[in-house]
């Protein structure tokens, strides 16, 4: 058994989904000293943490048996921050603890609170949920918490940023003071260490080392593109790889819709994932990709968060990301706890300095190749062709018959070509795209150089960034200014004006901390909140950080001459 100290039926089930090695989060937390205490643990998204802490809580929900007797009031509850995520980790769960009997249901905003409430008082053993529906629950006295044993808050880091703070408060307040408290959360800022502080009893404090935010197990590749030829370079990339499951990211809901329909027209079990889907469509289209309907989905970045789907192996970028902390999270889909990935950037040529730089400020080194042509796919076809079950598969009596007399009719060249033929009918043609070459001055560029974050941070003058957080999200300058200058890990002089808008903010980061800001605020906290910089004049260059550019111009006057809620720092 790869997990020998934990109760049989999760190692069973651990065995059944080829779980041979723990990661390094999931073996913290099965240790001796580990066992029956409340956990501080900062692990990055894709470590593996959901299965550990459905390991960590196993003793103390099962208390030395093997199955759950029947649900009532829950013994466990674990907070997520999204809904997606909170879908994720219902499913984690469920096969982890299938065979232990466990009732696992999920609460979430927008689903049925009546059906949950229904479900609810069934019984569960676990509940997963959200913070604001779960309070909703509680207050409707529909959620009963005098059987908890357990509270987990997954992602806490992202829940305090999005603010759910008083709810994470309420919800633990009304919650038995023997439980065991585990808090998982990227980073462990005061606001972290102030709440475990609080609602924790002698935490065992779990800092999991040698986690990277570039995934040292994906592999980067940075395509030249000509910009017309980008739809047929991504119908080579997914025929080249042949992936189980492949995620194509586009930056806008149309580029989805067209790009969607342009591979299922090419003959490929594509689905569609934006923001304009009802959660009906996004579950089933979700559902298609886990049973293997489906092999590719075409997503904008907001439709992917939360997505954790086991088979996806490539990413292939067809838009390039707005900085480095988008390109992180969309690779971040593939490359998950100890699986091997690969995540393809598509560059023209007039993108190259842009993505050399995004390159940099995420740490990962791209290998810069040309695009598959038609005549390696064909090639690697007919090596793949073997491994077909048309071959691997023992043949029936009904088939050797109809085989002798084909044999008997036709010479074997004949019915190879058919057969050929036949294998090649069922796979999408591959197109015929052009390498538009290196270029005598386009050499690729080391994936880090400390001298050149130095140079990049002595230059320029203030650059305007854009954050995914507006009025609908109760954001105010109170809340967002102890978040940038956290993350961005520069002071409160260094932001200038914020200016709230409804769906978004827009705010300055003066002088050379611009730099400095966008390399720290993609490397720390959550993908759930995203900043980039506001480029004027498409890829043109700014005289300011490279890769960024200050927005004075029509565009930035048009922008600013909207009457938002403004604030001077």
């Amino acid at each position: 058994m790869p997990f020998p100290t934990l109760p049989a039926p999760l190692s069973r089930a651990l065995a059944a989904r080829d779980y041979l090695d723990p990661t390094p989060v999931q073996n913290a937390v099965i240790e001796a000293a580990a066992q029956g205490r409340d956990l501080l643990v900062s692990a990055q998204t894709g470590s593996g943490k959901t299965v550990a802490y459905g390991l960590a809580f196993a003793e103390t929900l099962l208390d030395g048996e093997e199955r759950f007797g029947p649900a009532g009031a829950p013994l466990a509850l674990v907070i997520a921050p999204t809904r997606e995520l909170a879908l994720q980790v219902e499913r984690e769960l469920a096969w982890l603890y299938a065979e232990t009997g466990a009732r696992v249901i999920a609460c979430v905003g927008g689903m049925d609170p009546r059906r949950e409430s229904r479900q609810l008082n069934d019984g569960a053993h676990i509940v997963v949920g959200t913070p604001g529906r779960l309070r909703d629950h509680l207050e409707r006295r529909n959620l009963a918490t005098q059987d908890l044993r357990v509270v987990v808050l997954d992602e806490a880091d992202e829940m305090l940023d999005l603010g759910f703070r008083d709810d994470l408060e309420f919800i633990l307040s009304v919650t038995p003071k023997e439980r065991r408290t585990l808090l998982f959360s990227a980073t462990l800022p005061k606001a972290i260490a102030s709440l475990a502080e609080r609602y924790q009893n002698d935490a065992l404090r779990i800092a999991v080392k040698g986690q990277e935010r570039g995934h040292s197990d994906i592999t980067y590749r940075a395509v030249r593109v000509v910009p017309r030829e980008i739809e047929h370079v991504v119908v080579n990339t997914l025929r080249f790889t042949d992936a189980p499951t492949a995620i194509v990211f586009c930056n806008t809901r149309n580029a989805v819709r067209h790009l969607q329909a342009v591979l299922t027209e090419r003959g490929f079990s594509a689905v569609a994932l934006s923001g304009e889907l009802g959660q009906g469509e996004r579950n089933a289209a979700l559902q298609a990709l886990r049973d293997g309907r489906a092999k590719v989905c075409v997503a904008t970045d907001v439709a992917a968060r939360g997505i954790d789907l086991p088979t996806v192996s490539l990413v292939i970028h067809a838009d390039l990301p707005h900085d480095a902390e988008v390109l992180q999270h969309r690779s971040g889909r593939t490359g998950r706890a100890g699986r091997k990935g690969t995540s393809v950037l598509l560059i023209p040529a007039s993108k190259r300095r842009r993505a050399e730089q995004m390159l940099m400020i995420a740490k990962v080194t791209a290998e810069w190749v040309g695009p598959p042509t038609a005549d390696e796919i064909r090639k690697l076809d007919g090596e793949r062709m073997w491994q077909d079950p048309i071959f691997t598969e023992a043949p029936a009596e009904e088939d050797v018959a109809m085989g002798e007399m084909l044999l008997s009719q036709r010479t074997p060249q004949e019915l190879a070509a058919a057969l050929a033929r036949i294998y090649r009918s069922r796979l999408p043609e591959p197109e015929d795209v052009t390498d538009p070459g290196a270029g005598p001055e386009r050499r690729a560029r080391p994936a880090y150089d400390p001298a050149d974050s130095d140079r990049i941070e002595a230059q320029g003058p203030a650059v305007w960034f854009r954050l995914n957080l507006g009025r609908r999200d109760n954001a105010d300058p109170r809340r967002l200014l102890p978040m940038l200058t956290r993350r961005g890990n520069i002071g409160r002089q260094e932001i200038g004006a914020i200016r709230i808008f409804d769906r978004e903010t827009k705010f300055e980061v003066r002088g050379g901390a611009a730099s400095r800001f966008a390399q720290t605020f993609a490397q720390n906290g959550s993908p759930e909140i995203q900043v980039e910089a506001i480029l004027d004049g498409g890829e043109a260059e700014a005289n300011g950080p490279k890769g960024f550019k200050s927005p004075r111009g029509a565009r930035h006057e048009r922008e600013m001459a909207k009457k938002p809620r403004r604030a001077k720092m």
